[in-house]
């Protein structure tokens, strides 16, 4: 037990203890407790990387102001000015970044080719880099527009060409360098169209926008193809340049070489071969036919001439489609022929299989000796396959590419050859000629396992195309339909 001297201590320091924590929660200031923690490089990475950046955003609003207010002056607003000539129609700020273009035969509104406010913007290069220079605009009439930066002395001057191209020049007493950044958001559409940057050279480059990519190279134009439409910006002469690409989806590119004056012709177009081909500088080459455009151009050509008798592009292919199998058919009699052996010879290749089912090698033999002996070609059934491709390939880049096509209706529940079929009617149609040509085709091979697969190819084929144009899954039934009449007659004629 404790006697009254040790209580009042221990009561002392109770009430002692009480105070002092009190007066420290209530009172004391607050103090951060001090943690020990170890920084990694990829941290100290991370803040050199930021304060870098903080650096260079200063920097640049410091080295823009410089270059718009060296005389002392508050900085120029931002203005705009619209030029109009023929229906075409082209507004750009007093800071050169275009706004907006308007063409009477686009189909997309010029700010859906590439989703964002301000698309395009030309730099001028300085001592301090490239600099947004703002300009003293002055509009004479509806289609021609000047503009002065006193600072950097140099000029600008813009009109719209009867065909809607707008020119405009750079010019100034220094010479300088000279940056245009296309701008835009990285999209794929329902229709397989994805937005990409084009440039060309001696050929055309797609980029798809948001890839990382950068290159040199010499340059005619360049600019956002998407959705059957093109802007692009077109130098006077080809340059060699330094171009970039960015996931944020920017097209960077720099004229390294310095020059007094540049000219340069913008341009919002749809994507028509025609139209292209009349606003020149092989701009007809943005419309990708691939590999097979020796066949797609004149596919194309064909199209529009049947087009022009019989106005409905799903009846063009049909016919142009019976008329690519009349110009292969005699290329396709010599297999016919040799199919309708192989047919005649089934029931001895049969009798082979069961004599021989625990032989394999003495199988292939036998069955190698028939076909020499009869003149059958196992392969020939591939031919009219083979044939085709080209044909194929080349329709598919004319109806994937050709704007002609784009809200092009066939009939009933077709209204667009450009999109897949809503109802897939032409995919099954197309899934059950291919199974009545196979059963029509003598089978090469006598491995039930291979023949029950060859006998599910055309629904494989078919699930494939659902997605696929509708104008190009009418072809391909149409063709398969017609080469089955063709292997009907050759097959009777060598009855």
């Amino acid at each position: 037990m404790l006697n009254s001297d040790q209580k009042r201590a221990f009561i002392a320091v109770l009430l002692s203890g009480v105070v002092l924590f009190g007066w420290q929660y209530f009172f004391a200031p607050k103090n951060v407790p001090v943690i020990n923690k170890t920084i990694t490089k990829d941290e100290i990475a991370a803040t050199n990387n930021q304060v870098n950046k903080n650096a260079e955003s200063t920097n640049s609003t410091a080295t823009i102001s410089a270059g718009t207010t060296a005389s002392g002056n508050l900085p120029l607003t931002i203005t705009s000015n619209t030029l109009v000539n023929n229906g075409f129609e082209f507004k750009i700020n007093n800071d050169l970044s275009i706004v907006e273009m308007k063409n009477p035969n686009s189909v997309f509104s010029f700010n859906s080719l590439t989703d964002v406010s301000l698309p395009l913007k030309i730099q001028v290069i300085t001592d301090y880099g490239p600099l947004d220079l703002f300009f003293q605009m002055e509009q004479t009439g509806s289609n021609k527009l000047v503009g002065k930066n006193l600072n950097y002395g140099v000029t600008f001057n813009a009109f719209i060409q009867e065909n809607g191209r707008l020119s405009f020049n750079l010019s100034s007493d220094k010479a300088y360098k000279f940056r245009f950044v296309f701008d835009a958001k990285e999209k794929k559409l329902d229709n397989g169209q994805v937005r990409q940057f084009a440039l060309f050279g001696t050929d055309v480059k797609h980029i798809a926008v948001g890839k990382d990519k950068e290159e040199d190279g010499t340059l005619k134009w360049f600019g956002v193809d998407f959705n059957y439409h093109l802007f692009g910006l077109i130098l006077k002469e080809k340059a060699p340049v330094k171009y970039k690409t960015t996931i944020a989806g920017q097209l960077i590119v720099d004229v390294p070489t310095a020059s007094k004056t540049i000219s340069a012709d913008l341009v919002f177009t749809k994507k028509n071969y025609d139209t292209l081909i009349g606003l020149g500088d092989n701009l007809h080459l943005a419309v990708d036919f691939g590999f097979f455009a020796v066949l797609a151009v004149p596919i194309l050509r064909g199209l529009q001439f049947i087009y022009k008798y019989i106005p409905n592009y799903g009846i063009a292919i049909i016919l142009l489609t019976i008329l690519i199998r009349l110009i292969t058919f005699p290329l396709q009699y010599k297999s016919f022929k040799s199919m309708k052996k192989m047919q005649v010879i089934q029931p001895e290749l049969q009798k082979i299989k069961e004599k021989y089912k625990d032989e394999p090698q003495k199988m292939q033999k036998e069955t190698m000796d028939l076909f020499k002996k009869a003149g059958a070609n196992p392969l020939s059934g591939c031919l009219p396959l083979i044939l085709q491709m080209p044909f194929f390939f080349a329709i598919y880049r004319v109806l994937y590419s050709a704007v002609e096509l784009v809200g092009a209706p066939f009939y009933g529940w077709i209204h667009d050859l450009s999109i897949h079929d809503p109802f897939y009617v032409l995919p099954i149609l197309m899934g059950l000629a291919m199974l009545a040509q196979q059963k029509l085709t003598p089978q090469t091979t006598v491995d039930p396992t291979q023949q029950k697969i060859m006998m599910f190819m055309p629904v494989v084929f078919a699930f494939i195309m659902k997605s696929l144009p509708a104008g190009l899954v009418l072809y391909i039934f149409v063709s398969t339909v017609v080469g089955i009449l063709q292997q009907t007659i050759v097959y009777k004629m060598a009855d």
